[in-house]
């Protein structure tokens, strides 16, 4: 089954106002915002969930089932960049034992092939005893983006 995932760009709204008298009409006051606008983020970040088990499934060795956690050996960055890239680097040969060499590899393989700037250190990753989700969900998302940008991933498009 096709995963689709959006890319959704959220910009922080602030309201000032000077005005205390300020009231809003009943109506204003009971008005929801519509639930198909866009897809709320706990959702956004399960698709992306989706997506990287998806397309990480038939790669021996991994098994992702959080942004944390899955992430902490390297290999798992590597079948995703690999899954695009195949002739990048030998799959294989890659050892979990060495994180560090896999974040590396991965990283820079995104980088060069996909544009992926090196949002993560991989020395700052392995002195953790697992990643930090948002910081590989932040990463994740930027290395998708990169893939639709190149036309290497098709999303639906909103109107």
């Amino acid at each position: 089954p096709a995963i689709v995932l959006f890319h959704v760009t959220i910009k922080p709204i602030s309201v000032l106002s000077t005005n205390k008298d300020f009231k809003a009409s009943p109506a204003q006051a009971t008005q929801k915002c519509p639930t198909s606008a866009a897809p709320n983020a706990k959702n956004v970040k399960q698709m992306l969930l989706d997506w990287c088990k998806a397309k990480t499934e038939p790669y021996g060795g991994v098994d992702i089932h959080n942004f944390s956690s899955s992430w902490k050996d390297g290999i798992a960055f590597c079948a995703l960049v690999h899954r695009f890239f195949p002739d990048a680097f030998e799959y294989s040969t890659l050892n979990p034992n060495k994180a560090k060499d896999n974040f590396q590899l991965a990283f820079s393989t995104a980088e060069r092939l996909a544009g992926c700037p090196p949002l993560l250190d991989p020395e700052d990753l392995v002195r953790m005893k697992e990643p930090d989700w948002k910081c590989v969900y932040t990463y994740i998302q930027e290395f998708y983006r990169c893939l639709v940008e190149k036309g290497l991933v098709k999303t639906k498009k909103r109107a």
